[in-house]
């Protein structure tokens, strides 16, 4: 039986192994298929492709992409994608983009709070790659305002608190038909992570359903006893196919390591039969 683990994530975004230190990571954790889905780029695929092929793994081109219902923010995973279409790299710009002005906003707000240069240093600490509020919590952190990232998201950029800018990611509608239309399969990650009501929950399933979204993620890294199973009849309810992933972002997390996942329940169709 292959391992899959359909959700990873690298420095490109928000995880702390390169690309390539990656794949290497998985192959020693017995993975035989993964998807690199970074938070908003594809910009590791090329590198991490070029592993694989050296590894002896099969790597599946994704992306996580951020969007917001009903004022909640959601993460959608895409699979499988083609990045020869100029679709995906244009929904990348468009995300970008609004991840720029999300970003000049908490440096103009974190300036009235006396801490100047965060934009040049949060970026200078991005390395040319998605900017986010991990590294400006690296900027406060190495600028001495905080003495560890918890507290930089505790006393700036957490929710409510006075760096706090709300996301304007576009919404699930919108990019469900940009997976869709650079090829690629789209799947309603980790939905348990939303604390929603089972009935909000399936709300959100039926509209991503409706635009076109084609897959759950029924198991995300080690879950609740029965998790999966409950998620598995949502899955079957509106007729979406299953994936699983480890969501792993960096080592000495036992609970999204590689490959962690285990097997997704028998009663669902797994996402890989759709490519």
């Amino acid at each position: 039986m292959q391992v899959y683990d359909l959700h990873s994530h690298s420095s490109h975004s928000d995880g702390v192994l390169s690309p390539v230190e990656l794949v290497v990571r998985a192959k020693s954790k017995q993975v035989d298929v993964l998807a690199l889905t970074d938070h908003d780029t594809v910009s590791g695929l090329e590198a991490a492709a070029k592993q694989a092929t050296i590894e002896g793994i099969d790597l599946i081109p994704g992306i996580e992409f951020s969007s917001q219902w009903n004022g909640c923010g959601v993460h959608i995973v895409g699979l499988s994608l083609d990045l020869g279409l100029p679709d995906i790299h244009a929904a990348v710009a468009d995300v970008q983009h609004r991840r720029q002005q999300r970003a000049e906003a908490i440096a103009e707000k974190l300036a009235k709070a006396g801490i100047a240069g965060a934009l040049a240093g949060a970026t200078d600490l991005a390395c040319g790659e998605t900017l986010g509020r991990p590294h400006f919590a690296r900027y406060l952190v190495r600028e001495g305002h905080v003495s560890n990232v918890n507290q930089a998201f505790k006393r700036y950029l957490g929710a409510g608190k006075p760096c706090d800018v709300k996301n304007v990611w576009p919404s699930v509608e919108e990019v469900v038909h940009w997976v869709v239309s650079a090829g690629g399969i789209p799947v309603l990650a980790h939905p348990a992570k939303y604390k929603m009501t089972r009935t909000k929950l399936c709300r959100l399933v039926d509209c991503f359903t409706a635009s076109g979204g084609l897959a759950l993620e029924v198991v995300n890294g080690r879950q609740a006893v029965g998790m999966a199973d409950n998620l598995a009849k949502i899955a079957i309810q509106y007729g979406l196919a299953a994936s699983i992933g480890s969501d792993f972002h960096l080592p000495d997390q036992p609970w999204q390591e590689l490959g962690c996942s285990g097997s997704l329940p028998a009663q669902v169709r797994p996402v890989w039969e759709l490519w």
